[in-house]
C-alpha cells in the first residue's frame, strides 16, 4: 500500500467525512428527483399535449437516454481529468436544461430538454460514489456508501410531496416544479466549490506531490476536529504507480474488459442492468398504473408518497447490513426479497393489498440499490474506477430506458401480473450474476482489491 493510501487508511470518520457525505448526497437527491418527477407530470402532460400511450413511454425514458450518455462519458472523463471538474460541470448542465424545459409548450423541445438534463445527471450519479469513496477508509466504506446512496430516497420523497402538494394546486403546477427544482442546485454547486481533488486519483496519474498536498490539507481538518490521528503503517511505500495505472481517456474502457478485469464488470453490467430496469419500471409507472386502476391523481399521488417513504428505511438498512455482511450477500437477500415482493404484486386484488406489496417492493428495490453502490466502485481499480463505475451506471441506463416503454406495451396487455412477472425474472438475473461472478471486498482496503483482481 502506498503511503498516501495508508495515511488515508488511518483516518477516523469525521465532520471532513460528514460533509463529503451531505455534498454528494445532495447530487444523488437531486438526481432522484429529477428522474421521479417524471412520474408525476406525465398524466399531467399527457392530457395537456394529448400524448399517446407510447409518447407518454417515450417520455418516461427521455432523462434516462441523457442518463446514459453522461453516465458513459463521465466515468471516462473523470479518470482522464480529474472526478472533481465532472461533478460541477454536470450540475451546471442540468441545472440550465430543468429551467429552460419548464418554459416549453411542446411536446419535442420538453423531450429534447429532459435529454440534456439527464446527460447532466446521468455524469452526476456517475462520479459522486467513486470520487467520494477514495478519501475514505476501509472500516466505514461500506456503510459510508451505501448511506451516500440513501440521499436517493430523499429525493424520490421530495418528488411525491411535489407531485402531490404542488403540480395539482395550480394551473401551470408542473412548470413551477420544474423551476423549484433547480435553484437549490445553485446552493450546491456554491457549496462545492471547496471540493478537493482525490488523493488516490492524483496518485494514480503520478502527480504525487499534489496527492500529498490534499492528503496534509485533510489531516489538518481531522485534527482541528479533534482527532488524534494513529502512525503510518509501517509497510506503506512511497513508490510511484505503475504506467499501467494511467491509460488513455478510451483506454480505460478496453482494460475494463481485459482477462484480469472482465469478470467484475460483466458482474457490474448485469446488475445496474436488472436493478436499474426493474426500480424504472415500478418507480416510473406506478403513479400512472394506480390511476389506471381506476384511482383519481391525488389518491394516487398520496400512495406514492408513502410507497416512496419506504425508500429511506430500504436504503439506510442497506448501509448497515453490506458492512456487516459481505456485500455480496447483502445484494442477493434484498434482491431476493424485492423478486418476492413483485410476485405477491402481480397478483394483488385490493388497493390495501397493493399499496403493502409496493411498500416492500419500494423497501426491498432500494435496499439493493444501496449495496450496489457501495459495491461497485469497490471492484475496480483506481485508475479505472470511474469508467466502471460510469459504463455500469450506463449499461443501467439501458433498461432505464427500455422499461417504462415496455411497461407501456406490457400493461394494456398483461396487466400486474405481466408487469411485475417481468420485474421478478429481471430481479433474479441480477441476483443469479452476483452470486457466479462477484468478488468479496468486506475488509479489504481498495488497493488490497485491485491488486488481488491484477494478479488472480
Amino acid at each position: 500500500m502506498s503511503t498516501i493510501a495508508a495515511r488515508l487508511e488511518r483516518l477516523p470518520f469525521s465532520r471532513f467525512h460528514l460533509n463529503l457525505l451531505v455534498i454528494g448526497g445532495l447530487g444523488y437527491a437531486f438526481e432522484a428527483v429529477d428522474a421521479a418527477i417524471i412520474a408525476f407530470l406525465m398524466p399531467i402532460l399527457r392530457t395537456e399535449w394529448h400524448l399517446t400511450s407510447v409518447q407518454t413511454g417515450v417520455l418516461g425514458s427521455s432523462t434516462y437516454v441523457g442518463f446514459l450518455v453522461g453516465a458513459l462519458f463521465a466515468g471516462m472523463l473523470g479518470d482522464r481529468y480529474g472526478r472533481r471538474l465532472v461533478m460541477m460541470g454536470a450540475l451546471v448542465l442540468f441545472c440550465a436544461a430543468s429551467l429552460a424545459s419548464a418554459f416549453i409548450n411542446d411536446w419535442e423541445t420538453f423531450l429534447l430538454l429532459r435529454i440534456i438534463g439527464g446527460v447532466g445527471m446521468g455524469a452526476e450519479g456517475a462520479i459522486v460514489a467513486p470520487f467520494l469513496v477514495e478519501f475514505v477508509s476501509t472500516r466505514y466504506r461500506g456503510a459510508f456508501t451505501g448511506a451516500l446512496a440513501g440521499f436517493f430516497s430523499f429525493g424520490f420523497v421530495a418528488a411525491a410531496l411535489l407531485g402531490y402538494f404542488l403540480i395539482p394546486t395550480f394551473t401551470n403546477g408542473w412548470r413551477i416544479t420544474l423551476i423549484v427544482l433547480a435553484c437549490p442546485v445553485i446552493v450546491l454547486l456554491w457549496w462545492r466549490r471547496a471540493l478537493m481533488e482525490s488523493p488516490r486519483w492524483l496518485e494514480s496519474r503520478g502527480r504525487i506531490a499534489e496527492a500529498n498536498a490534499v492528503v496534509g490539507r485533510i489531516e489538518s481538518a481531522v485534527e482541528r476536529y479533534g482527532y488524534k490521528l494513529d502512525p503510518v503503517a509501517a509497510d506503506a511505500t512511497d513508490d510511484p504507480p505503475s504506467p499501467r495505472q494511467q491509460p488513455s481517456m478510451f483506454g480505460g474502457l478496453k482494460a475494463l474488459l481485459s482477462r484480469r478485469l472482465r469478470r467484475v464488470t460483466i458482474m457490474s453490467w448485469c446488475l445496474w442492468l436488472s436493478v436499474t430496469f426493474s426500480s424504472y419500471a415500478f418507480f416510473t409507472w406506478i403513479p400512472g398504473l394506480l390511476v389506471q386502476r381506476g384511482m383519481t391523481i391525488t389518491q394516487s399521488f398520496s400512495y406514492s408518497i408513502l410507497i416512496y417513504l419506504a425508500q429511506i428505511p430500504g436504503y439506510f438498512s442497506a448501509a448497515y447490513v453490506c458492512e456487516v455482511w459481505d456485500r455480496r450477500a447483502s445484494i442477493v437477500v434484498y434482491m431476493t426479497c424485492a423478486a418476492l415482493s413483485a410476485i405477491g404484486l402481480a397478483f394483488t386484488e385490493t388497493n390495501m393489498q397493493m399499496l403493502i406489496g409496493s411498500i416492500a417492493l419500494s423497501f426491498f428495490m432500494n435496499g439493493v440499490n444501496a449495496s450496489e453502490y457501495a459495491y461497485t466502485p469497490e471492484v475496480f481499480p483506481t485508475y479505472v474506477r470511474a469508467t466502471g463505475m460510469g459504463t455500469a451506471s450506463a449499461i443501467g441506463r439501458l433498461g432505464a430506458i427500455a422499461s417504462p416503454v415496455l411497461v407501456g406495451y406490457i400493461f394494456p396487455i398483461g396487466g400486474f401480473v405481466g408487469v411485475f412477472g417481468m420485474t421478478t425474472a429481471v430481479l433474479a438475473f441480477g441476483a443469479l450474476s452476483v452470486v457466479l461472478l462477484g468478488v468479496p471486498t468486506k475488509g479489504k482496503s481498495l488497493e488490497a482489491i485491485a491488486a488481488e483482481e491484477l494478479a488472480a
